[in-house]
């Protein structure tokens, strides 16, 4: 097998691949990036048995063959080489020689038999989506801060694609905050998946300027995702999540209009205080006074407080974690944001979560369920 690259695309296709090849695999094989040309067509793979990556890249010439090699000795070799060079990969047995200039590298790959075999998806029993780029990629980010990381919880590690009365949802918890985004406006076909946060984070890495489309393909255990010449397949989570709805509020005490960017400026002043005090900070809006407070204190450090002039329909006070709050703030898209909560428990006994939103648009909910209650 002969095959001739640009530097700069063999560079950029490495880098999206070799991001899944373990780095001490419990395979030897899954840490190899596996190089197939096959009638001018030449792919790069990589998978950790939960996801795979192809990436076909666009090459000068090429001949059959397939190897398998180290993925990311090869891909810290081609990012070293000139940008200018073209890039020749040339293989005898079970070595590649990479061949650009006056650069010359031989390494030791293996027998591409032991590589795994790619999961195969049946078109005829999967349901499709298709959505702009820049759309998933801000829709996703607004959602998938709130997954969480304990895999005694595996549906709280990912993110929910859901439809509900002709629409595609996306929803995510970590049982502390939750966060859901309505994903597309009209869907014929339904489908209830959780997927991997882990698989999307490699999906909104691999977006690059020029795909202006995903198409995911959904199919009873795995997902693919589909963006130019990039597929990434990944096994969806065997869970089921919680039926979310029943816990948004539909109604709240206390309501008010706040300017994203004050609100986040003085979170972050109580922030400094509250890491002393395992991040809690206080609000406390005060309906008579016009006032919404911000507040924290570390008895070793001291304290700060901090006041917008605001119309509130209640008063009452409430603490929440300041990084929670931070997550929330940085995904929001309006310069005015709409907070809801309530002082007082609900009619089960429980504390209600703080509602936040974006002023205008209603495709966007946060919520934060309040400390030491």
């Amino acid at each position: 097998m002969e095959i001739e690259f640009t530097q700069e695309k063999l560079s950029r296709a490495l880098n999206i691949v070799s991001k899944v090849a373990a780095a001490r695999p419990t395979l030897p094989i899954l840490s190899n990036v596996l190089i197939r040309s096959e009638g001018k067509k030449v792919s790069l793979v990589t998978t950790n048995l939960d996801m795979a990556i192809v990436d076909f890249v666009p090459v000068t010439k090429a001949t059959d063959g397939v190897i398998t090699v180290p993925a990311r000795l090869l891909t810290e070799l081609v990012n070293n080489l000139p940008r200018d060079e073209k890039v020749i990969l040339k293989t005898n047995g079970t070595k590649i020689e990479v061949l650009a200039g006056n650069y010359s590298s031989k390494i030791n790959g293996a027998d591409a038999a032991d590589f795994p075999e790619l999961p195969e998806i049946d078109e005829n029993k999967t349901v499709k989506y298709k959505i702009g780029a820049d759309e998933f990629k801000s829709s996703i980010s607004e959602v998938i801060v709130t997954t969480g990381t304990d895999t005694t919880m595996p549906a709280f590690t990912g993110v929910y694609f859901n439809t509900y009365e002709g629409k595609l949802y996306i929803a995510a918890t970590d049982s502390y905050r939750f966060a859901e985004k309505e994903f597309i406006s009209k869907v014929e076909s339904e489908v209830q998946a959780i997927v991997p946060s882990s698989a999307l984070q490699e999906v909104l890495r691999s977006i690059s300027e020029d795909i202006s489309e995903i198409e995911m393909v959904f199919e009873e255990n795995q997902v693919r995702f589909r963006m130019g010449e990039i597929e990434i397949t990944s096994k969806l989570i065997d869970a089921t999540f919680p039926d979310y709805r029943q816990i948004i509020p539909k109604d709240t005490e206390i309501n008010l209009v706040l300017d994203r960017e004050e609100l986040t400026r003085i979170t972050k002043m109580a922030a400094v205080f509250a890491r002393e005090s395992s991040r809690v900070i206080s609000f406390e809006a005060d309906a008579k006074a016009g006032k919404f407070y911000v507040s924290s204190i570390a008895n070793e450090v001291g304290e700060n407080k901090s006041e917008i002039k605001v119309k509130a329909s209640g008063s009452g006070k409430i603490k929440l974690d300041s990084r929670f709050l931070m997550d929330a703030l940085n995904v929001l898209e309006e310069e005015k944001v709409r907070i809801d909560f309530s002082a007082k428990l609900g009619i089960d006994g429980r504390p209600r979560p703080m509602v936040i939103k974006n002023e205008k648009s209603d495709k966007y909910i946060h919520m934060i369920m309040p400390l030491d209650f």
